[in-house]
């Protein structure tokens, strides 16, 4: 039994967390990981709303991936709504991860449309690979209400996550490349190429639809 006076374990992997070294920091990540404990969850997850480096937040979201999803998923599930985007976004990543079908309670059409570019391409891929079954038209039909979003590499993320749902997109595509501005014409054009030919790539995609609409 840890004493009153002695920080417990989740205690110490939050101080372990804190550490100016990224590569502590990565294995701290790891040992938690390795060797789950229920109380790591709130931890870890607090973690990964503000870890700087790429790799140990990709190692955080591991460690999660770990645990019980009964103790991580509604841990998660709060996080979406945190005030800080990169916590939206690593919530979002985590549970698609995971892939707990209760995640897809986080896809609301306001975290698919939210205005951080970064959270609103992780809702897109996370929704895309969440979605249950007889529901990938209506979501299919919210994404195209984002045709025409960022730069290429935001339409490009958009896409993919459109092109996954497969036939389903067909239609709301269809709309909007017949009833959009020329930036969503363009975009819709190019991910119904990538929906019916994944290997063309969507560069190529979004310069044949470019030149088709002139």
């Amino acid at each position: 039994m840890t004493s009153p006076d002695q920080p417990g374990p989740a205690d110490r992997l939050r101080a372990a967390l804190l550490d100016d070294s990224s590569s502590a920091r990565l294995q701290s990540a790891l040992a938690a990981g390795t060797y789950p404990d229920a109380r790591f969850v709130p931890v870890l997850v607090d973690r990964s709303g503000i870890e700087p480096d790429f790799f140990v937040r990709d190692m955080l979201t591991w460690a999660l991936t770990r645990h019980s999803s009964a103790d991580t998923v509604p841990r998660l599930l709060y996080e979406v709504g945190a005030e800080l985007p990169q916590a939206r976004s690593q919530a979002l990543h985590t549970l698609s991860k995971i892939g707990d079908p209760r995640g897809w309670s986080a896809i609301t059409p306001e975290i698919l449309r939210d205005p951080d570019d970064e959270v609103a391409t992780t809702a897109w891929r996370t929704a895309s690979g969440l979605v249950p079954e007889g529901q990938g038209a209506a979501l299919a039909a919210e994404l195209c209400t984002q045709l025409g979003r960022g730069g290429l590499v935001t339409q490009r993320s958009l896409s993919r996550s459109i092109a996954a749902l497969g036939d389903v997109a067909i239609a709301p595509l269809q709309a909007s490349a017949a009833d959009g501005s020329r930036d969503i014409r363009i975009h819709a054009l190019a991910t119904e190429r990538l929906l019916h030919d994944p290997e063309e790539g969507f560069d190529a995609a979004y310069a044949e639809a470019r030149g088709q609409i002139g």
